[in-house]
């Protein structure tokens, strides 16, 4: 290692130090709180106020601690800058077991379906799974658990797992209809979302539960085709409260989903050689049909 390299390594070390305290320090409640002034009384009476837990903080600590093992993290940014070439970043974090995502926890989700309605021993699936992170926080309260993923490496650790996969074209045709379906931010991340939503109503129970995590401000792309996708959802607004509300009304509703409850979530992500861990802001809202 060069003079150069280790000055470099040097910089990046006290630069992330800086930042890392910087994170510690900063506002978490940020993460959970909305402005009541921008909703109308209608769509704020639905709203579940949510705060950073146990499970959240855990996932902070670990992900802080993997994203201080320098070895560790210079190897895998080097190794990605290569596989990015001819591969999407979902599969280069299924390949090197990388970039966990955390949506919510056991107790967050809990709290959400038991507001509207819940029974035991219901079927699940869980649309674009990932690695199966956020999906194993059903399996304490949920008897099967299927689940679709289009990502090769993520296939195998959710194989790994015990998950019964289901092919992604076909999967709402499922011989028995669910009774939670879970779509996590992927309505953003798919070429078709309303044709999606149309599947998740075909394949859901008559009084079945509709998990869903999307990304606001929307910005849709489709990582599989590199591209924007074919149908972009008609959410309009500046502010994260005015697109909850456009969503609501422009995209559930039109869909022939109603509404049970919906909180503010940050939607995490572990880190890597420059920061900590990420975040965005996750609307989460349970339908029913």
């Amino acid at each position: 290692m060069n003079s150069h390299t280790r000055r470099n390594i040097a910089k990046l070390i006290a630069e992330k130090s800086l930042l890392s305290q910087s994170l510690k320090n900063s506002n978490k409640a940020a993460w959970y709180n909305v402005r009541k002034e921008n909703l109308t009384d209608e769509v704020y009476v639905k709203f579940v106020q949510m705060s950073l837990d146990k499970d959240t903080e855990q996932f902070l600590d670990d992900s802080t601690e993997q994203s201080d093992n320098l070895i560790t993290q210079l190897w895998q940014s080097a190794v990605s800058t290569v596989l990015n070439v001819f591969m999407t970043k979902t599969s280069i974090n299924g390949l090197l077991r990388r970039g966990s995502m955390f949506v919510f926890s056991l107790e967050q989700i809990r709290k959400l379906l038991n507001i509207t309605y819940f029974a035991s021993g219901s079927s699940l699936v869980d649309l674009g799974a990932g690695d199966g992170a956020t999906t194993e926080k059903y399996t304490p309260f949920v008897n099967h658990v299927y689940v679709t993923e289009k990502s090769g490496p993520m296939i195998r650790i959710l194989s790994q797992k015990g998950f019964r996969l289901l092919n992604t074209e076909t999967w709402w045709n499922h011989k028995e209809k669910f009774d939670i379906v879970s779509c996590l931010n992927l309505l953003d991340r798919c070429s078709e979302p309303i044709n999606l939503l149309n599947n998740i109503k075909k394949s859901l129970k008559s009084n079945g539960r509709v998990i869903i995590a999307l990304v606001l401000p929307y910005k849709p792309y489709d990582e599989f085709k590199s591209a924007v996708p074919d149908e972009k959802l008609p959410i309009t607004g500046e502010t994260f409260e005015e697109q909850v509300s456009s969503t609501i009304a422009n995209v559930f509703e039109p869909s022939g989903f109603n509404v049970l409850c919906w909180t503010k979530l940050p939607y995490l992500c572990e880190g890597d050689l420059n920061q900590d861990y990420y975040w965005l802001h996750d609307a989460v809202f349970i339908l029913s049909v």
